[in-house]
């Protein structure tokens, strides 16, 4: 993201701003009141005629106010309404305006050589110290999502944005976030069949239908990983629409082996926490220093008591003790550190000390339930598993009876898959939410960002007068074309 001014004549800057809008890439920062007295015409009509506003929508050129309040579009009249507002916040020197604001560094030469055609130029600024820029994930970028890879990106960006606006100077989860959402949707959500029709409805998504489901489109590669991964999830444990034996079990399968699967999300959510505090150490490193990355909670300190409790525990799980000794030394080393970082924000004291021994102790609780958190993937896994094996017993025994048995056991499948899909779904994504969020981003994340939001209005264009047209006569209607030229006036010079 980069400082920019947008600097023109003042008599050309708001055919700049009209390129500006319609381009939709640069953030312009307004002054506190937007100068009144160059706002007031539009506002003024706009508040009068006191209607349903629709979209807003600029004028190529200076519009004829009168004109547009007369015959009631609010739209153009919102659009330059807006545009009065930027104008007034412009910084003006003799003949020269220029405005302030932001744009990405991948646009700063496409817009700058639009608006040189309006005789205005953006010039890249140094930016103030203390601001931190507007946050633009990637793949949530301005123009459309022409590359592959873009597109799966911005159908993962409203897993993050959901959660907070990721400072400007923090890593950008979005990719790895949504991959991890989608395999510990998969593991809770482990059914071939199921999986398969989840990818079914993302395809649907990814055409536009139902429409009135269109506006989740942008979504559809979202869907489609999560289906992906329940239907892999599926075939590890040969799960088919329920243990049907279509699939041989390539891995376990949950009902006979659930400690075996306990273990392995806890195993799994352990790694996750992992990763998570290595990028957490990052974060803290770029917004506060070394100092901040050694001594936070969410940095090398909690990593360190983290991997220390974890090495301990597990140590002495398997009959290890010398190696469990070296991790409690590691855990009482970052437990050291974080002691030190909490107590240098409190007030001092006794009452410091306090604080930070129950601050510790906090941290040390969490990081035990955070663990164990994850046996949640196992047990949502079980909970899958033990639907489709209820559903498939209740079908063969219903099979056995004549065609009667055969058509009740048909039906009895379909409306069972289709209540397991529909509650599993339901419970898998919440759940893969829940530990994404309170698990994960609560180490990756300690303040948070300003999202990036560009100004941007669709431009309407008036077509110049063909060669053969001819004024209307004395009393003669004006015709469409003349009467839309007619709310253009003559920018004076």
């Amino acid at each position: 993201m980069r400082r920019v001014a947008v600097v023109a004549p003042a008599k050309a800057l708001r055919e700049s701003l009209v390129r500006i809008a319609e381009a939709g890439c640069v953030e312009i920062e307004l002054a506190g009141d937007g100068g009144p007295e160059v706002r007031r015409p539009a506002a003024t009509r706009l508040r009068r005629l006191r209607a349903e506003l629709e979209r807003p929508l600029l004028s190529e050129a200076p519009p004829d106010l009168d004109a547009l309040e007369r015959e009631g579009r609010t739209d153009l009249l919102a659009g330059e309404a807006q545009l009065e507002e930027r104008l007034g916040s412009a910084v003006r020197h003799g003949e020269a305006a220029a405005l302030a604001g932001w744009c990405p560094e991948a646009d700063v030469g496409a817009t700058a050589a639009r608006i040189a055609g309006a005789g205005g130029t953006l010039v890249v600024l140094r930016a103030p110290r203390g601001v931190d820029p507007p946050t633009l994930l990637t793949g949530a970028d301005t123009g459309p999502p022409a590359r592959p890879a873009r597109t799966v990106r911005r159908s993962f960006t409203p897993l993050v944005s959901t959660y907070g606006t990721v400072p400007y100077a923090d890593l950008d989860p979005t990719l790895p976030a949504g991959i991890v959402y989608a395999v510990m949707f998969g593991v809770m959500f482990g059914d071939a069949g199921h999986g398969l029709l989840l990818v079914a409805v993302a395809l649907l998504l990814r055409g536009g239908r139902p429409r009135r489901l269109a506006a989740l489109r942008p979504l559809w590669p979202f869907v489609a990983g999560a289906g992906l991964a329940a239907a892999m999830a599926g075939a590890a444990y040969g799960e088919f629409f329920g243990p049907t034996g279509v699939l041989p079990v390539l891995w376990l399968a949950p009902l006979e082996e659930p400690m075996r699967l306990l273990a392995a999300a806890v195993v799994l959510g352990a790694v996750l926490l992992a990763f998570a505090y290595a990028a957490g150490i990052v974060n803290r490193w770029r917004e506060g220093g070394p100092a901040s990355a050694l001594f936070a909670t969410t940095g090398v300190a909690g990593a360190a008591l983290y991997l220390g409790l974890a090495a301990a525990a597990g140590c002495l799980w398997l009959g290890r003790p010398a190696i469990a000794a070296v991790g409690a030394v590691i855990a009482v080393v970052g437990l050291a550190l974080a002691g030190a970082g909490l107590h240098a924000t409190t007030a001092g004291g006794p009452g410091g000390a306090v604080q930070t021994g129950i601050q510790l102790l906090d941290a040390m609780v969490r990081i035990g339930s955070n663990v164990v958190s994850f046996a949640r993937l196992a047990a949502f896994g079980l909970t899958h598993a033990a639907l489709g094996a209820i559903v498939w017993d209740g079908t063969k025994a219903l099979a056995d009876r004549g065609p009667v048995g055969v058509a009740t056991a048909l039906l009895v499948f379909l409306a069972g898959n289709a209540l397991a899909f529909s509650l599993e779904a339901l419970v898998a994504g919440v759940q893969a939410l829940r530990l994404e969020y309170y698990e994960l981003f609560s180490r990756l994340f300690e303040g948070e960002g300003r999202p990036f939001r560009p100004w941007h209005l669709p431009v309407e264009h008036i077509p110049a007068p063909s060669a053969g047209a001819r004024p209307p006569a004395a009393g003669e209607a004006p015709s469409g074309e003349a009467a839309r030229l007619g709310m253009v006036r003559e920018e004076h010079t």
